[in-house]
């Protein structure tokens, strides 16, 4: 845990068993477009947003507890789960405004965003394209803070990658990537914490559809250099706006660094780390990851929004104080010398 002003004692509560009523899939059509969402709980909402490859799954453990004192809305991003899986713009831009078309036909104005990975670009790019809508934001292992990212996915955003992903599906291929995994767990590396979840995501790709999806999804995110969408530019417009970054400091995926870049660069941001946790912090101790989640939405009030607070932040400008150039001058070195 990082030591920081923000941080509060949070006590670890244990989770009850998961109903099966509780986390069923439910559907609304969209744009002609068929999108899968899990909802639970009364109260103030709260959306559980998922990264790449991956669906609202991921998040099924934790939904019951959340929604002890939540209103839950986990969706099947576009392209990935249950969603459907169309020939679209799969840019963080356009989750964006899905997340807003899917929360506005479930009648939910405002709510706060809890995003993992790719889910936690799309909801920073949420929180800056409809700012009255968002009332805290939870970033978690987030994507677009630096260019680094883990160079399996540099490999596969390349031409020829609906083969590499095709041949990991062949007779046998599965038991010797079972075997590499389970020695980089012996050896106890950093991939071989996050190497059983990411495997989990190769397995949600049955098919060349979703393969395809998930290729235009990555490419929109990252090229042979790393990660091509950034934040850093305009994270100064979350002054206002509660802020938690939750990282596990094994990170094979973004590393662990990346968040103390984002704390920095984020005014009043509260920054929690996971020792001994990869990529998916909230798999590793989900005990503690919904402590938290309910500690800050109960401790926090939401952003008080206006265009006024908007168009001043706007422009003012980011600000040009050493120590924020210093950090987006770190990162991006670090980029440079991990892509060459």
């Amino acid at each position: 845990m990082v030591d920081d002003p923000h941080r509060r004692s949070v006590r670890a509560v244990p989770l009850r068993s998961v109903g099966d009523g509780e986390l069923e899939l439910r559907y609304r059509v969209v744009h002609g477009y068929r999108r899968a969402f899990r909802m639970a709980g009364e109260g103030p909402p709260l959306v559980l947003i998922h990264g790449i490859g991956d669906s609202s799954a991921t998040w099924a453990e934790l939904i019951p507890d959340l929604a002890r004192s939540h209103t839950v809305i986990a969706p099947d991003l576009l392209g990935h789960g249950d969603s459907d899986k169309p020939r679209a713009d799969y840019s963080v831009a356009a989750y964006a405004n899905g997340v807003r078309d899917l929360l506005t036909t479930l009648g939910i104005e405002s709510a706060t965003l809890v995003g993992h990975s790719l889910g936690g670009g799309v909801a920073m790019q949420f929180a800056y394209q409809f700012p009255e809508r968002t009332e805290r934001l939870i970033l978690v292992s987030a994507g677009g803070v630096g260019r680094e990212v883990n160079p399996v996915l540099r490999l596969v955003s390349l031409p020829g990658a609906h083969l590499m992903l095709s041949s990991l599906r062949l007779p046998g291929m599965r038991l010797q990537v079972g075997l590499a995994v389970r020695l980089m767990k012996l050896l106890d590396t950093d991939l071989g914490q996050d190497a059983p979840d990411l495997l989990n995501l190769v397995d949600a790709l049955p098919d060349e559809t979703s393969r395809n999806a998930f290729i235009r999804t990555l490419r929109a995110v990252v090229d042979w250099r790393g990660q091509v969408v950034t934040m850093l530019d305009r994270c100064y417009l979350t002054e206002g706006m509660p802020t938690m970054l939750l990282w596990g400091d094994r990170d094979s995926v973004v590393p662990v660094r990346h968040a103390f870049g984002a704390h920095a660069a984020m005014p009043g941001s509260r920054l929690e780390i996971f020792g001994g946790a990869g990529h998916f912090p909230f798999h590793t101790d989900p005990a503690r990851f919904v402590a938290l989640v309910e500690e800050f939405t109960a401790t926090t009030a939401p952003a008080d929004w206006s265009r006024e607070h908007w168009r001043d932040l706007l422009c003012g400008g980011r600000p040009g104080d050493a120590r924020t150039l210093a950090v987006e001058r770190n990162l991006r070195e670090a980029s440079e010398r991990s892509a060459t």
